[in-house]
């Protein structure tokens, strides 16, 4: 039995080192991201890294409540805790204040924070609770439409508050029920649907349809199953017709101009160093110019002189490699690979579906922010706002993975109980 004394008896010391590493290279790195000369104390609260220093702090007094509660807190009350947050994403909706063009903070008098951030963890444990209590069937069409509403219900809301990046990192926890029986034919048609997008947008949706035209004439010409199937084959065309023509619809009426320049300057349809494609640019400039080993700590000209906007949060990544170089860009890359097998591992090894499911959906969750960010900073994703973590400055991002990563680490804890 567990000494209940001891709440670090039976930690994962792994995630939990790899957990300090990052923190603190992530906190070097917002120092190095806006360093003053004049204010050279990283404990200096007027500086963004001094505040930093507080969410960090705060950030292990959340750890050691988390490790305090008993596991059985997070399996009985999961929809609550769901619930709490969809009530949080809606007061936002109502009285949320604007920033950056978010209407996606609570604020308090000199306090604010991002209830999105939160909604990722809550969503992990409610759909965990959902799936682990009773024998699913992901191709039971009620039973996936039940799944599917617990992880679109707080993207939605959080759409609204024209937070489009956070919102789509709810996509992430697709892979959750794709560990749980979902079909992998799904993906396939996700990653088809993608790349009919993009090339839409590419070529336009008159050279899109007349291409899927010739490849359904040929199949029906080359193979004769597909004659048998000719109702078929018109149907899925139909339907091709139908998404292409949406995609040009969503894309010319739906998204703002913005995010249409952005996906414009990804997608190399149109140039602008000065404009849209600014912060991309300078950061790939930034990355650039670390070569090799980098320009050293606190010798990052591009960082220092203020070239990329928002160098601190959403664009920390150039700052590691502009003064870390391509080898200490590597050491980044690698502990965040490591921290995400260790998290599979660690939920494969799991006596509890609901603490096995709940560990995936962490690693969903830490990938698609890992991967969207660092591929913002090198111009192979459009920039969606989302923070890289435990690197990007901000209390709320710190907390909300620190909570989301922590609650998994306590389960695992509980797994010698578990017969």
């Amino acid at each position: 039995m567990r000494e209940k004394n001891n709440i670090f008896k039976h930690l994962d010391w792994w995630l939990a080192g790899s957990y300090i590493a990052l923190v603190v290279m992530g906190l070097l790195s917002v120092y190095a991201a806006v360093f003053d000369p004049d204010h050279a104390d990283i404990f200096d609260m007027s500086q963004r890294y001094g505040k930093q220093v507080i969410w960090m702090g705060t950030s292990l007094f959340l750890i050691f409540v988390i490790l305090m509660i008993d596991m059985k807190f997070f399996t009985s009350f999961a929809y609550y805790i769901y619930g709490l947050w969809l009530i949080l994403l809606l007061i936002v909706l109502v009285f949320g204040t604007v920033v950056a063009g978010s209407q996606s903070w609570i604020e308090m008098g000199g306090f604010r924070f991002q209830p999105s951030e939160f909604a990722k963890f809550a969503t992990g444990l409610a759909l965990a609770k959902y799936l682990s209590d009773i024998q699913l069937d992901l191709k039971e069409p009620k039973q996936l439409l039940k799944a599917a509403l617990i992880i679109i219900l707080p993207a939605l809301m959080i759409f609204l508050q024209n937070d489009t990046g956070s919102a789509l990192v709810f996509s992430a926890f697709i892979l959750v029920l794709y560990r749980e029986g979902f079909s992998g034919n799904f993906l396939i048609i996700g990653v088809v649907l993608v790349f009919v997008f993009v090339l839409t947008l590419l070529i336009g949706k008159w050279a899109m349809l007349a291409a899927i035209a010739v490849i359904f004439i040929l199949l029906f010409a080359l193979m004769r199953k597909a004659r048998k199937n000719i109702l078929n084959l018109i149907g899925i065309f139909l339907l091709s017709g139908l998404f292409i023509f949406s995609i040009d619809f969503v894309f010319e009426n739906v998204l703002q101009a913005h995010q249409k320049n952005r996906i414009d300057v990804l997608l190399g349809k149109t140039t602008d160093y000065h404009g849209v494609g600014y912060n991309v640019h300078q950061s790939m400039i930034a990355i650039g110019s670390g070569g090799i080993a980098g320009k050293g700590f606190l010798q990052g000209t591009q960082t220092k002189y203020n070239f990329v906007p928002e160098q601190s949060t959403d664009f920390i990544f150039c700052t590691v490699g502009e003064e870390w170089g391509f080898l200490g860009s590597a050491v980044v890359l690698l502990l965040f690979t490591f921290l995400l097998i260790r998290i599979i591992i660690v939920a494969e090894r799991q006596r509890s579906a609901f603490s096995r499911i709940y560990g995936y959906a962490v690693a969903s969750v830490l990938f698609f922010h890992i991967a969207i960010n660092i591929s913002m900073t090198i111009g192979l994703a459009p920039v969606i706002g989302i923070p890289l973590p435990f690197f990007s400055y901000g209390g709320s991002s710190l907390w909300s993975f620190t909570i989301l990563l922590f609650i998994f680490i306590k389960m695992d804890s509980y797994r010698f109980e578990l017969l």
